[in-house]
């Protein structure tokens, strides 16, 4: 009893999944949570924290939220702004304080006090500063801009994997990164070698 016991904890800190994908099964009744892939920013004993990556946000693009919070007047059309960083997507992050804005980036961007560096590579910053840095040009090489986040309280994440609600598997900047969203669900899938359309098939067996 005694070696099992001291084993544990050491079990338990592998368990959490810190910079890894979570990947909502098919079947996900949770209308929120459908089809999405969440980077996991954080993970402890305490609850877990991420971003929804391939979800878009369906009531501001990238030049009205820099009109929004006054870092360019008039959206930056005439500001000297490039068109690809206007066209830069905004994601839904999640369900949680959607007024909340998080910039998930690599790691090539740090702001002292506003940057929290997540895994290797990828850092988050929750200031207004890195927006201001991008629309400059100034900002991180990749960014994936969300509004709101997605949390679970200690030991719901864990729990609901338990019940099969989700997947996961390791992240790679290519995915995270990559603007064409509505492809990152069944790409997810397929680190895993899964066929999204033999899991619907499949549910429910044994």
């Amino acid at each position: 009893m005694g070696p099992k016991q001291k084993q544990k904890p050491k079990r338990r800190g592998e368990s959490y999944l810190k910079g890894q994908l979570l990947i909502a099964m098919p079947l996900m009744t949770d209308r929120r949570f459908v089809r999405s892939v969440i980077y996991l920013c954080a993970h402890s004993e305490d609850g877990a924290m991420g971003l929804i990556i391939n979800h878009r946000a369906t009531h501001i693009n990238f030049p009205s939220l820099l009109e929004r919070l006054k870092i360019v007047p008039g959206g930056g059309a005439d500001d000297g702004i490039s068109a690809d960083i206007l066209e830069r997507q905004v994601h839904n992050g999640g369900p949680v304080e959607t007024g909340r804005g998080f910039v998930l980036h690599t790691s090539d961007y740090f702001a002292r006090d506003s940057t929290l560096a997540i895994d290797s590579g990828i850092s988050l910053t929750a200031s207004v500063d890195i927006l201001k840095a991008i629309a400059t040009g100034e900002g991180p090489d990749k960014a994936i801009l969300a509004l709101g986040y997605a949390g679970w309280s200690a030991g719901q994440l864990e729990s609901e994997i338990q019940s099969n609600g989700w997947l996961h598997c390791s992240a790679d900047l290519d995915l995270l990164f990559d603007g064409d969203l509505d492809s990152k669900y069944s790409r997810a899938l397929g680190k895993l070698g899964i066929d999204p359309t033999f899991l619907v098939a499949d549910a429910g067996h044994a």
